[in-house]
């Protein structure tokens, strides 16, 4: 029996389910819940100590007693987890990053508060080095300025055992290094820590829209000019990213990253639909930025627009979305119910 081809109207009319509520969400393909979400936070030294980020409005720098108020409006809301990022004092700063694996710096001291105070709730911590070394690089320099592999994956290493040592779930290499994620993968297997999940940064491009994080972070200043092209991809490239994505995995990836976001959404597609891993997405910095300037000059419907951007993360694939609108989405979406 031969199939039947495709029916034209008025037998087929696509509006007759577009109708109706009811039947527009029977057919609808993809789903948004808090639970798709991780909130990225800023985390600074003090007490009661809280610092606006001039190019990202809403988002504040929070010391680690307020950053655990908000930890806990998070989980209370249905996120499952933050992503902790550090604001990293000109003294703590060194051609080395020696201070990204102190046992008492600011990230590990920041998870275990959270750990302590919200057991239950997902810590991801960033595996990477530039927010510790005075040049801004994500890691050691060689006389001619190039950042040297392998030698970095060394530091890299003491950095996610002390994140693991400290509590932390998952650990999320975002430096670009090659071979660090199996270095790391060794490593916790080596101190019996088999259950630390590590979130992979497999394709994240040399992109201009994280110039508001560097700011945040307080690293575009010791960065200057520089660029960091000779390990983070090229915005050209899909191809590479599946290779990136298929190395990663096979060094012991749990799941993997692509970041930014909306203007990656083709490689988070290829990578779920080729590989088929945990995959998650990154909406960063300058996708927020852009977003809230429209916003608040009355240009586009806040509430209606964070949700779209967010679905449109989901339809193309992503497991999950790290989003400075996370609250903001989570209360919305609370709201629907």
């Amino acid at each position: 029996m031969s199939t039947p081809g495709p029916r034209q109207f008025p037998a087929t009319r696509m509006r007759r389910m577009r109708r109706d509520d009811f039947s527009r969400r029977l057919m609808q393909e993809s789903t948004l819940t808090p639970s798709d979400l991780i909130l990225p936070v800023f985390v600074l030294e003090g007490e009661n100590q809280r610092e606006a980020v001039a190019s990202m409005p809403g988002v504040e720098r929070l010391s680690i007693d307020l950053l655990i108020e908000q930890a806990r409006e998070a989980f209370e809301l249905g996120i499952p987890a933050l992503a902790l990022f550090p604001v990293v004092g000109p003294e703590h700063k060194s051609e080395f990053a020696e201070e990204a694996y102190n046992a008492g710096g600011l990230i590990q001291r920041s998870v275990r508060a959270l750990k302590a105070a919200l057991p239950e709730l997902g810590i991801i911590t960033d595996v990477a080095l530039d927010p510790y070394t005075s040049h801004g690089q994500d890691g050691i320099l060689d006389e001619h300025g190039y950042v040297q592999n392998d030698r970095t994956v060394d530091t890299l290493l003491k950095q996610a055992l002390s994140h693991a040592e400290a509590g932390a779930d998952v650990l999320a290499p975002s430096d670009m290094m090659d071979g660090r994620i199996g270095a790391i993968r060794r490593v916790l297997e080596q101190d019996n820590l088999h259950n630390i999940r590590i979130m992979a940064y497999s394709a994240k491009y040399a992109s201009a829209y994280y110039g508001p994080f560097r700011d945040a972070v307080g690293s575009a200043g010791n960065l200057g000019k520089a660029d960091k092209r000779t390990y983070q991809m090229d915005p050209a490239n899909t191809d590479e990213a599946i290779h990136e994505v298929a190395l990663d995995i096979s060094e012991g990836a749990d799941m993997v990253m692509v970041k930014p976001g909306m203007p990656y959404l083709d490689v988070v597609r290829r990578v779920k639909s080729e590989l088929g891993v945990p995959t998650f997405a990154y909406q960063v910095s300058g996708e927020y930025a852009m977003h809230r300037a429209a916003f608040d000059n009355g240009w586009l419907d806040a509430d209606a627009v964070i949700l779209e951007s967010l679905m449109c993360f989901k339809r193309a694939g992503a497991d999950g979305i790290l989003t400075y609108f996370a609250l903001d989405a989570a209360r919305l979406l609370s709201a629907q119910r």
